[in-house]
């Protein structure tokens, strides 16, 4: 499996960590997932991601953290929508991430990859 981390969503082109963070392009920060799929699933993919990112508030920080599920093909949104609807079962409550098309993605610059390794902590910070 590999991962990039980057900006998508947004209509702005070649949006940079400063732009992103600022709110202004409509951008989610995310992470590209290249996987094989007969060594993990996208269920299991997104079982982690909601394992780490379940939010249970309606209101994304700024839109970039908000919480989205970028899909490419119909099959993987309906595993997307079957996968949500049955944690929101399981949790008795709305989870809120949408699924919607991917649309281009954006490399985020070298020092925002493993940013969190690299540095001892995530988050966004406003310049």
């Amino acid at each position: 499996m590999k991962t990039i981390v980057g900006y998508t969503g947004g209509t702005f082109q070649n949006p940079t960590y400063r732009d992103v963070c600022g709110g202004r392009t409509g951008h989610a920060e995310a992470v590209q997932v290249s996987y094989e799929p007969d060594k993990v699933s996208l269920e299991q993919i997104l079982h982690k991601f909601w394992e780490l990112n379940a939010p249970t508030f309606p209101e994304p920080v700024r839109g970039q953290y908000r919480s989205a599920v970028f899909f490419y093909t119909k099959e993987q949104e309906a595993i997307a929508r079957k996968e949500l609807a049955k944690l929101e079962a399981s949790r008795k409550r709305k989870i809120y991430t949408e699924i919607t098309p991917a649309s281009e993605f954006y490399k985020a610059e070298e020092y925002h990859q493993n940013y969190e390794k690299k540095h001892g902590f995530a988050g966004c910070r406003i310049f």
